[in-house]
Parts: C-alpha cells; sequence; structure tokens
C-alpha cells in the first residue's frame, strides 16, 4: 500500500454513497459525519475507501490509533490472544495480562506512586471512575472543570464536559455540583493577558471569587482538566497554570484529576502531556491510544486514593484481554520508536506550520505539542473573530485532496495523525494545506 493519497472516483464514489443512504435510514442520527468517508481498510496512516479511494489519514481514528492502523505487532498480539481466552471478565476473576498492564502502567505513571489502575472500555467511562474515586475518597461532592473541556457524554462526564451546548441540549438535569471556569486559552485570553504578564487569573479566580462566595472549597472532590485541551481546540497551557492549579489544589486538599484521553500515549512526544509541565495529579484518566484501537481505557490512582472496597465500581467487558494485549503491545511500541518519532514529526511540522500567521491572513494561531497540532482560522488577525465557515470549508477541501482532518473548538482544524506518521507524509500534508489556504478566498 502506497503512502499518500490517491482518488480514482469522484467523493463519494458509488459504493460509498449506497453505504451512506443505507446508513442515514438505519443508524443513530446522533452521529457527527464531516465528510462521507466509508472507510473499507487502513494499514499505517493510510485509509483506503470501498471505492477504492487512498486517503492519508491526519485524524488516527480520533487520536486512537497511535501506531497507525493495522500495526502487524498489533494484530499478532490480538490473534495471539483470541486464540487463549477472548473475555472472562477481570471484575469477578483473575488473569495475569490485566495485572501486567496496571503493573505497567504504574511504572508510567506521571505521579508518585504506589498506584491502583481501574479498567473500562472508553474515555467516559475513565472519567466517570474518576470522579467516583474522588468522591468516596475525599467524602466530598463538588467538582471544578474547565471551559472548553470534554471529558465523555454519559451523564456523569457530560457534566464536567463543556465544549459545544449541542452536546449538553436536552438533557439536564446533569450530575449537580460542577463549576466551570476559564482555561488557560492564551490566544482568547478571558482577562486579556498574555502568558508574560497574567498571574494565572483563570486559577485565581477560586481563592479570590469562588471559594469566599459560592463554592466552599472543603466541599470540592477534584479539579478535572485536559493538560491539553483536545475538543476544545487543541489549547495548549503555560507551565505556570499547572504549578498554580498544584498550589490551590494542596492548599485546600482537593484532589486533581487529569484527563489524557486524548493528549496521552504518546501523542504529544512524551508518553502523558502532563510531563511536559511537571504536573503530577492524584489521578490519571486514559483511554483512546492506549489499545490501538479496541476498546479500553484505565483509570490511574495513587493507591491511597482508590481507596474503594469491592463492589463499589465495576465493568463487565473492563480490561477484556484481547484488548489489554494490545495494550501491552501498543505501550512497546510507544516506547520503543513511536513516542520519540511523535516529537520528532511533530517539531518538524511545527516549525513549518509556525510561519503560517505571517504568510495567511486567515490562520490565526498554530500551536501544539507533538503531533497534536492546532491551527485556528479566524476572519481577522486584529480582531482574532472566529470563522467557522472557512475551517469547515478547508476540512472539506482537504477531504476532496484526500487528507482526512477534522476540526476542533469553534474554529480550529486538528491534525493527530498516527504516531507512525512519516517526514515524507507530514510535508505531503504541509504542502498540500498551503495550497488550499492561498486559494481560499
Amino acid at each position: 500500500m502506497r503512502n499518500l493519497p490517491e482518488l480514482i472516483t469522484p467523493l463519494p464514489g458509488p459504493k460509498a454513497q449506497a453505504i451512506i443512504a443505507r446508513d442515514h435510514a438505519a443508524v443513530s442520527g446522533s452521529y457527527t459525519r464531516c465528510y462521507p468517508l466509508v472507510a473499507e481498510r487502513g494499514e499505517g496512516a493510510t485509509v483506503i475507501d470501498v471505492d477504492g479511494n487512498r486517503f492519508l489519514d491526519c485524524n488516527a481514528g480520533i487520536a486512537v490509533v497511535a501506531t497507525g492502523h493495522c500495526h502487524p505487532r498489533i494484530v499478532q498480539a490480538i490473534e495471539q490472544q483470541a486464540r487463549k481466552l477472548i473475555h472472562m471478565s477481570g471484575t469477578d476473576f483473575y488473569y495475569e495480562n490485566m495485572v501486567t498492564l496496571a503493573e505497567k502502567l504504574s511504572v508510567l505513571a506521571p505521579m508518585p506512586g504506589p498506584h491502583r489502575t481501574y479498567f473500562g472500555n472508553s474515555g467516559t467511562e475513565a472519567i466517570e471512575a474518576a470522579m467516583k474515586i474522588a468522591r468516596y475518597h475525599s467524602g466530598r461532592d463538588k467538582f471544578i472543570a474547565f471551559l472548553g473541556g470534554f471529558h465523555g457524554r454519559t451523564m456523569g462526564s457530560l457534566s464536567l464536559t463543556a465544549s459545544k451546548y449541542t452536546q449538553r441540549a436536552r438533557f439536564s438535569p446533569l450530575v449537580p455540583g460542577v463549576t466551570h471556569i476559564p482555561y488557560a486559552y492564551c490566544y482568547r485570553c478571558p482577562y486579556h493577558q498574555t502568558p508574560d504578564t497574567c498571574t494565572v487569573e483563570c486559577v485565581d479566580i477560586l481563592e479570590a471569587q469562588l471559594f469566599k462566595t459560592i463554592l466552599p472549597a472543603d466541599e470540592v472532590a477534584a479539579i478535572v482538566l485536559e493538560p491539553m485541551q483536545g475538543e476544545g481546540g487543541y489549547v495548549v497551557p503555560p507551565p505556570k497554570f499547572f504549578a498554580e492549579l498544584q498550589r490551590v489544589a494542596e492548599k485546600h486538599g482537593i484532589l486533581l484529576i487529569a484527563d489524557e484521553v486524548q493528549c496521552g500515549m504518546g501523542r504529544t512526544g512524551r508518553m502523558w502531556a502532563s510531563q511536559h509541565f511537571d504536573f503530577k495529579p492524584d489521578i490519571l484518566a486514559i483511554a483512546k491510544g492506549i489499545s490501538s484501537g479496541l476498546p479500553l481505557s484505565a483509570t490511574v490512582a495513587r493507591a491511597d486514593v482508590m481507596d474503594w472496597k469491592p463492589g463499589a465500581h465495576a465493568s463487565t467487558f473492563g480490561g477484556n484481554p484481547v484488548a489489554v494485549a494490545a495494550a501491552l503491545t501498543t505501550i512497546e511500541l510507544l516506547e520503543q520508536e513511536l513516542i520519540e518519532n511523535a516529537r520528532q514529526i511533530g517539531e518538524h511540522l511545527m516549525a513549518r506550520l509556525k510561519e503560517w500567521p505571517k504568510r495567511f491572513p486567515q490562520v490565526g494561531d498554530v500551536r501544539g505539542l507533538g503531533l497534536m497540532i492546532g491551527i485556528e482560522i479566524v476572519k481577522n488577525q486584529t480582531t482574532r473573530e472566529p470563522d467557522q465557515r472557512r475551517r469547515n470549508a478547508l476540512i472539506d477541501a482537504a477531504f476532496h485532496s484526500g487528507i482526512l482532518i477534522l476540526g476542533a473548538g469553534e474554529n480550529t482544524i486538528r491534525l493527530s495523525p498516527p504516531l507512525t506518521f512519516t517526514l515524507e507524509q507530514a510535508d505531503f500534508v504541509a504542502s498540500t494545506l498551503e495550497q488550499l489556504l492561498a486559494r481560499q478566498p
């Protein structure tokens, strides 16, 4: 399979059109599809649709296939495990590879140990478990989360999510006791500061106002955040944001929950985004890239924090042995080469993309870590007014050029390819997007 796009039919092709028509009749209308891709197979960073068109995948199945599509070592691990044991339920029985993965995650965790790990199937389950652990351990019931954050769509995690109103509309009442505050979104600072001049007002608001008026600090179980926001626009905070969060949390006995569902597992050029900022959470939520496409999540906490009793929480499928086998091989590949590749290719891409605001008036900001890069599209660089129409048009034009990208936040393009991405592929994406930006009205 070649490594660059090749389109042989108009998009969508005839087979894709037929499948999409069937989908519209049979599948939930709640799904969001940005363009009519009907995938049939994949390899590395390449996806082939049902009509034989070849695309370059710059979203990695929403940051899930960290090792690329159908990596041969992942496929081998899945096949070998499936021949031995597909399911037994770690809730009620023991099997070794689940223990091995928990031990490995403890070694990798960004905070001091010892640790214990709870296994689920998805990012939202990891967050639900983190919320329950925080309440159980602390005896407190309230949470602080951030505007722009995305933590999932089940009722607890949805109560933390503050990314798009459509994700919350008509689902109230949600879990009570969540207070949202501004994130450290420096390009759009709500306090009109710069990283050099701010006093981290987005954290200072807690002690300066909220703890004095509506939110007793001794009732807050945890502060929940993505160390780098994903759905909110691929936003990278300054290091002092984390230092101030840790100071406030320690002073008031509040737990810190790091949602690394999208930004973890090597995506930022470190195993965890938290490591870029020396951030040491009490609880870590992991999913997406952990098992290269199989459903698996992990909630890792300090052992003294995960002190709940048998029966307090469980999952029939969480820690499925086939998914765990894929995760163990995923971690091997990340440690051997792919985290370093994400760092190197990410730095190469960023060096090129950082010049775009000077070259293209519709590009307001470029930011990112590793292979998690956001490009913010604006109507005017001075006013910074978001331009969702141009952003969406660029995503569609990229699709018709054979590149699969997605949006994030109101007006940002996200680049989150598999961590196997090559220099050739990165340069092809950059050159193609430059041509499309130059042609945009």
